[in-house]
């Protein structure tokens, strides 16, 4: 099923998620720095490659799963060949969406910094980072004083 950019909330809604922020951003550094092969853009995004060793697809495919949970303007796909598994993120046709898919290439370099460094460069980006609630992150211009409205809520 095909979701339009308009229907879709460029939002990280971690409110029921099983981990924090910050414990997301450790698993990812645990995996790159236990797998992480390669890394490249493609047409529509970009693609992760993992060695394939046991239980790394398993692993791939939960990180994946929850970050889809939190972040629905990505799509996700992971593959598995021969000798590695392939992670392979798009995003819905929003600027936003398309300069959040940039910091996610540049996950393996950036994720030891911590949240607060991604905070630092979505901002640079014009982009900036608003927890309307506790677990729930808007994501909008920071020309805007209320980015992106969701569930109604109001920036605080």
């Amino acid at each position: 099923m095909q979701t339009s950019a308009a229907a879709t909330q460029i939002v990280c809604d971690m409110t029921d998620a099983s981990d924090t922020p910050t414990e997301r951003h450790a698993e990812y550094e645990r995996l790159f720095s236990a797998a992480l092969l390669g890394r490249t853009r493609t047409r529509d995004g970009v693609r992760f490659r993992f060695r394939g060793d046991e239980g790394i697809e398993t692993w791939v495919q939960d990180l994946a799963a929850r970050e889809k949970a939190c972040c629905a303007f990505f799509t996700f796909t992971v593959t598995r060949t021969d000798r590695e598994v392939h992670w392979v993120a798009s995003v819905v046709d929003d600027d936003i969406a398309r300069a959040i898919l940039e910091e996610f290439y540049a996950l393996p370099d950036a994720v030891a910094a911590g949240g607060e460094a991604l905070e630092d460069r979505l901002s640079r980006r014009g982009l900036r980072v608003h927890e309307a609630e506790p677990g729930l992150y808007q994501i909008g211009t920071a020309h805007v004083a209320e980015a992106r409205a969701y569930r109604g809520a109001a920036p605080r």
